[in-house]
């Protein structure tokens, strides 16, 4: 949407701007602010105002004739120079980015220069090349946006960018640059919207409230930190002195949403039912914008009332879950600019939602529902707000400061939780389950859902200032965010959640017992509680020196420092890492001298924070047991809450003892955590070129390489001073030297600390009795883009890049996302040392990425656009059970994402002594690739053609070709040693099903 006064704008742009020489300027990239930069007649002064709120600074050309004005909000101004009190020449409207510089060079007359090096547009003058800028970037505006079909999701504007793709496992997320998607970071105007507690989600706002996004794929600078994958950075619609106003109606019909296809094993039986599965999505979004006070006080506000209803089958077509959630958004902008050198900025949003789920019996064959089971309910989100001031003093000397709240919460809750237990089938019993004709197996609505109270607070303080200094802008600040995590959790009934499990008699289960003869299934009991309050900090400095060592080359010399300190319910702090240094340096060499062609690169390191999933679980306790049970058959229920009938599991005896081995005492959180732990880190180094070929075109490729030779994660040990005990899981550095708390009771010489090198000790093996450690943790990432790009002129734009990558290690990062496993810092690569022998391709490997996006404005009518991301499958690799020269399960017998896996299957006398079983060596990727994907999503936009009616009806359509290929597969290949599970390979993740949006806009 553009305003009359952009329209006037425009009639200054035809000045054009150049891509100007070098100068020491780079913008506070974690700001919801740009810079404009450049050269002109020493002495002359530079008067920079911004058209929609009025407000403008003045700066003077320095005696290399430099001049530069930072901390500018985004959005478009009149760039004049003024001589002796008076203009010279008409002046030029200019655009400045998020996060970015653009460079105006002036002559002596006023006038612009080097016409025929930039890209104008309306009214915005645009660098191809960002000769300031060392990181590798991708800013993507409402404007670009509208024109093409990108869903209005945070994720989905990431996606754009080369090197980012989706986490394929059911943990969802985004994994930049071969990290896992635990690892990232979301900044909306500054505020970090991370979450803290396991890192895989963020605070969010609707696509109307923002105006520009960037997507950071490395090479970030040290104003940012806490993430060794990708950053997110969003800044806000803000009002003007326009009085403005309009409504946006998005729709998603499930009529025009393709089904879900059924799925089903080699041997006919269900793997995963869907196409009964319905869907329609609805919201509508109301803003206004204006002036509060002209030229002094602006408000922007915004409510939006979203309504999803939604029907879905569970995998084996027996239950049908009807959700239901409507929820309002609202979130609102405001800025006083106390005069032209200070600004205050007020935001406040709220993405609070509330979620109801009811669940019946259901007959897939005839499409019945059956009788009601019961509800679910789930609350999320929460409000968040920042105040922000931004002084300039004097020409040379800028500070900001930032104070901000961050809120979620987490709730799951059911009339049936005090009441009933929850039920699984295992796929290895749906032969049996299916002849009984698959009748509910328990009274509770949900299989999966814990009662969850969960309730996550971070306030930020926040000091940055920018001093010019000659040929040097020197940049420091720092940063406080204190995170308080108050969480509790139980199963719902009794506090077990039972998984009925086909077996063999003489089959060995994880407890060590064997299955008893005459039994052919058993139920698996998970008992597991935990709670408590917790509080974590992060605390860190930094100082950078922005040099322009000649007018063409520019340093960035920087240093960080972090503090992450995490406490216990107690609030005495277990972990405290600190002095964490991280050195940045970065160049950019405009090779011309005229700002058309760049080389540019970086080195780095990045640190990365510890969740408070690990204060919960570490420092609060952890009951997780397993008891096993005979399946004595089934026998009729009443559901106590709607008195419906279902079959409940009759327990037979028990086999073996409980498993309390994953237990996790807090009675000593010396025994916990490693006394010495060191933080993760990883480091980067990117070396890239870019270059304009003409006003329009430009093209770029770029070199990456990501090192990460440490991790953090609880390890088994059961023999700290080398004497065999019970299980230990202190949260250590794999690979490393550890120090905990050792007793008498473990075999030490006395109570007292003892340090181990886990590379060689601290695991006993169960019957050789064998002494060994862990392999030192390593993940690589290698890759090489090409990107070519056609700025949009009014008639049609185009990007596209191709990645080549190899992503490669033994761990993937702080999840694991091979076996589905989420509970981030707390792997199963650690669980054994045979779970981390394997160094070789990882989950997150996508060797080949196309990614294409263009748009084309046929006349003023009718405009289209277009996106396809095409990319080659992740390595299939395969988790055994057992390993050589060991009489223990390495993984569970009986669940497939319990406990990670082994490199070795067993190939003969696997029934036998574990003495004389014979392995076979299986690398990672053995299995070959998963297919290729491809998503093509296709946009045709209307616009009313009357003038001064702004009306637009845009129709998208997402995955058009209706691709629903797989895109992950159960990784577990053995049930018991040496027999493979019929589900290894088979599909548990697909491509989304074709869906269309329709989207109507009226701006008034």
């Amino acid at each position: 949407m553009k305003s009359r006064t952009f329209r006037k704008a425009a009639l200054y742009v035809a000045l054009g701007a150049c891509l100007g020489a070098m100068t020491p300027m780079v913008a506070m990239a974690q700001s919801a602010t740009g810079a404009v930069a450049g050269r002109a007649t020493a002495g002359d002064q530079i008067v920079i105002t911004n058209i929609a709120t009025g407000a403008s600074r003045t700066v003077t050309v320095g005696k290399d004739g430099v001049y530069r004005l930072t901390q500018l909000p985004v959005g478009d101004y009149k760039l004049q120079l003024v001589r002796d009190g008076q203009p010279v020449g008409e002046g030029a409207t200019v655009n400045v980015g998020l996060g970015g510089t653009t460079s105006v060079n002036l002559g002596s007359e006023g006038n612009l220069v080097n016409l025929d090096t930039v890209e104008v547009v309306g009214s915005r003058v645009i660098n191809r090349v960002d000769v300031f800028s060392t990181e590798s970037v991708t800013t993507v505006n409402r404007e670009e946006l509208a024109r093409l079909p990108v869903d209005q999701t945070f994720g989905s504007v990431a996606l754009l960018a080369p090197g980012v793709v989706g986490g394929n496992s059911s943990l969802g997320g985004l994994s930049f640059g071969g990290s896992s998607i635990a690892e990232n970071s979301v900044f909306i105007n500054g505020l970090n919207v991370t979450d803290f507690y396991r890192r895989q989600s963020f605070s969010t706002a609707p696509f109307a409230f923002f105006q520009e996004f960037q997507v950071k794929t490395g090479g970030y600078s040290v104003e940012f930190g806490r993430s060794t994958g990708g950053v997110l950075n969003a800044v806000t619609r803000r009002g003007t002195n326009e009085l403005q106003g309009g409504v946006e109606v998005t729709y998603e019909p499930a009529a025009l949403r393709s089904h879900t296809e059924d799925r089903y094993y080699a041997d006919g039986s269900i793997n995963s039912l869907g196409s009964h599965d319905r869907q329609t999505w609805m919201k509508t979004n109301v803003w206004a914008s204006g002036p509060l006070v002209k030229d002094k006080l602006f408000l922007f506000a915004m409510y939006e009332y979203r309504d999803n209803d939604s029907r879905a089958t569970n995998a084996l077509g027996t239950s049908m879950n009807y959700a239901d959630s409507g929820n309002g958004f609202w979130g609102a902008k405001l800025d006083w600019q106390i005069n032209d050198d200070h600004l205050l900025e007020l935001l406040a949003f709220s993405d609070e939602g509330e979620s109801v789920t009811e669940n019946y019996q259901y007959d897939f064959a005839t499409r019945e529902r059956g009788d009601y089971v019961g509800k679910t309910t789930s609350e999320s989100g929460g409000k968040n707000g920042s105040i922000t001031y931004t002084g300039h003093f004097g020409e040379n000397f800028t500070a900001k400061a930032m104070y901000g709240v961050n809120r979620t919460q987490g709730l799951s809750y059911s009339p049936a939780d005090q009441l009933c237990s929850q039920v699984i089938i295992n796929t290895t019993y749906n032969p049996v389950y299916t002849a009984m004709g698959r009748p509910p197996v328990s009274c509770h609505p949900s299989t999966s859902s814990s009662v969850v109270d969960h309730h996550d607070e971070r306030t930020v303080g926040r000091l940055d200032f920018e001093w010019a200094l000659g040929d040097h802008l020197l940049r420091f600040g720092f940063d406080r965010e204190e995170m308080n995590t108050e969480r509790f959790t139980k199963y719902p009934g009794d506090g077990f959640r039972y998984t009925v499990t086909a077996q063999n008699p003489g089959d060995r289960l994880a407890n060590g017992a064997n299955v008893p003869a005459g039994v052919n299934a058993v139920i698996t009991g998970r008992r597991r509680f935990d709670g408590g309050e917790f509080d974590t900090t992060a605390n860190a400095f930094y100082i950078e020196d922005v040099w322009n060592v000649t007018p063409n080359l520019l340093l960035n010399l920087g240093v960080r420092v972090d503090t992450f300190e995490n406490m216990d319910a107690t609030g005495k702090t277990f972990i405290k890492q600190d002095n964490l240094v991280a050195p940045r340096f970065g160049f950019s060499w405009d090779m011309k001298g005229d700002g058309t062609t760049k080389l540019y690169g970086n080195v780095g390191r990045y640190y990365l924070p510890i969740p408070s999933i690990i204060n919960y679980n570490f420092a609060g306790g952890l009951t997780d047991e397993y008891t096993y049970w005979a399946l004595d058959g089934w026998a009729p229920a009443t559901n106590p809450v709607t008195g419906a009938s279902y079959m409940a599991p009759v327990f037979g005896q028990q086999i073996g003892p409980t498993d309390t081995s994953m237990n996790i005492s807090a009675a000593d959180t010396r025994q916990s955590v490693d006394r010495d732990l060191k933080a993760v880190y990883q480091d980067e180094a990117i070396l890239g070129f870019q270059q304009m070929i003409n006003q329009a075109w430009s093209w770029g490729v770029n070199a990456t390489y990501r090192r990460m030779e440490n991790d953090l994660g609880d390890i088994r040990i059961n023999a700290l001073c080398g004497v065999r005990h019970g299980n230990l899981w202190p949260i250590a550095n794999p690979g490393d030297k550890l120090t905990i708390w050792g007793t008498r009771a473990q075999g030490c010489a006395q109570d007292g600390w003892v340090t181990i090198d886990t590379s060689k000790e601290g695991y006993i093996t169960a019957g050789s009795n064998r002494i060994i450690g862990y392999k030192d943790p390593k993940r690589t990432y290698k890759a090489v883009e090409f990107q070519i790009d056609r700025a949009w002129d009014d008639k049609w734009a185009f990007n596209a890049s191709y990645l080549w990558s190899k992503s490669e290690g033994n761990f993937e990062g702080p999840v694991n996302s091979d076996t589905n496993y989420g509970d981030t810092g707390m792997t199963q690569h650690w669980d054994h040392p045979a779970n981390n022998e394997r160094y070789g391709v990882l989950f997150n490997d996508h060797r080949h990425q196309v990614k294409l996006r263009a748009s084309y404005k046929l006349n003023d009518m009718w405009q289209f656009g277009s996106t396809l991301t095409a990319m080659s499958g992740g390595p299939i690799t395969a988790f055994g059970v057992t390993w050589p020269d060991e009489n223990l399960a390495v993984a569970s017998y009986t669940s497939t994402g319990s406990g990670g896996g082994t490199g070795w299957l067993c190939v003969q006398n696997c029934s036998g002594s574990y003495d004389q079983r014979v392995y076979e060596w299986s690398p990672r990727g053995a299995f070959g690739n998963l297919p290729w994907t491809y998503n093509l999503g296709a946009s045709v936009t209307w616009t009313l053609p009357v003038p001064g009616i702004d009306l637009k009806a845009r129709l998208s359509v997402y995955n058009l070709l209706n691709e629903q290929e797989v895109i992950n597969v159960s990784a577990r290949y053995e049930g018991q040693p040496g027999q493979r599970r019929d589900t290894f390979g088979t599909g548990t993740r697909w491509q989304s099903p074709r869906y269309t949006q329709l989207v109507l806009t009226w701006n008034f």
